[in-house]
């Protein structure tokens, strides 16, 4: 089977995954793996670490995240827009990158991470989840809207 995806640098930030030949909405490209823990435990590693604003959880809605920095894969370098070309699909406990608009060969592929922070949203919590996407719409900040 031909690669459909390689992770390279990204003007956007640090690595990310770009799209080796056109892909079609609703195409499953991705799964994002990773070791499955409990929220807490993520809370607790995550201020352990001091990595705000960078971390490869993804958040599943019953509770638990995925860690895609423990046993991850190419899935958890893709880089947040407030206009994503891709979106996340969860079936039981694993996740799945779905296309969500034609992609073309050499473009790179976004999720809008709609992050939630147990934080209050302040300028000090803002400037560590600055949007960097560059988008019309971009909201400034990786944060979920509202």
């Amino acid at each position: 089977m031909q690669r459909r995806v390689v992770v390279r640098r990204s003007s956007v930030h640090g690595r990310s995954v770009f799209a080796l030949k056109a892909l079609e909405p609703g195409e499953r490209i991705l799964e994002y793996k990773g070791e499955l823990i409990a929220w807490h435990a993520a809370i607790r590693q995550h201020r352990k670490q001091g990595t705000q604003g960078h971390t490869y959880f993804f958040g599943l809605s019953d509770g638990r995240v995925i860690d895609g920095g423990q046993r991850g894969n190419s899935a958890r370098w893709l880089n947040h827009s407030c206009e994503a070309n891709c979106e996340a699909l969860e079936i039981d406990d694993r996740v799945f990158i779905r296309v969500s608009v034609a992609i073309t060969p050499g473009e790179e592929l976004f999720l809008d991470y709609q992050l939630i922070t147990d934080e209050p949203g302040d300028d000090e919590i803002r400037l560590g989840y600055v949007c960097r996407c560059g988008a019309a719409g971009c909201r400034g900040t990786m944060p979920a809207a509202g």
